[in-house]
């Protein structure tokens, strides 16, 4: 079976890698609109219009995800521009919130999704703290405004679930859904 990654994200691709490092990419130009959905399975059913976006052929294995940070029952997206950024910085910090990754895998004969919901604690930050990674890393690209795999895994004080959801793709859970479901076994 040939492994289809729907993303254009780098850091699904260096995950996805670290066990499987023979897939394709093929990026998805499916509709995330959100209206109407609840916002706990935004990330799911994102996940599965992204799936079903792209175009599968015979003995192929197509993953489409997506991942949402939601703090206090508000989705914080990629940032539009630096000074969005640290506004979404300063309403993570010393609170909890959640990530959450939707996984949908897709063959000619098979769908399978489901979510994965990580809790994060970060600590107190300063402004000088926000802006100097703000100024350094430019997390546009980010949703919730950091990367928890950069230096903004200082800021965090605590995790309660799979780290690589964090990053952006539950590799745990991919690998089981890859095996239990569609019968890859990558180790």
């Amino acid at each position: 079976m040939k492994i289809v990654l729907a993303s254009k994200s780098p850091r699904r691709r260096e995950i996805l890698s670290m066990v499987l490092p023979d897939f394709e990419i093929r990026v998805s130009d499916a509709d995330e609109g959100i209206s109407n959905i609840d916002i706990m399975d935004v990330p799911r059913v994102l996940s599965i219009r992204k799936a079903q976006a792209v175009e599968i052929k015979e003995n192929e294995i197509i993953i489409g995800c997506d991942t949402v940070v939601i703090h206090n029952g508000e989705i914080l997206g990629k940032p539009k521009d630096d000074n969005e950024a640290i506004d979404m910085l300063k309403k993570l910090s010393d609170t909890t919130h959640l990530v959450v990754s939707g996984i949908c895998v897709k063959s000619k004969d098979k769908e399978y999704s489901t979510s994965c919901t990580t809790s994060v604690k970060m600590r107190a930050l300063t402004d000088s703290e926000m802006n100097s990674y703000v100024n350094r890393f430019h997390p546009t690209d980010k949703a919730g405004a950091y990367g928890i795999q950069e230096m903004a895994g200082a800021f965090v004080e605590k995790i309660d679930g799979d780290f690589y959801n964090v990053v952006g793709l539950p590799l745990c859970m991919l690998c089981q859904i890859l095996k239990n479901e569609f019968n890859v076994d990558i180790f």
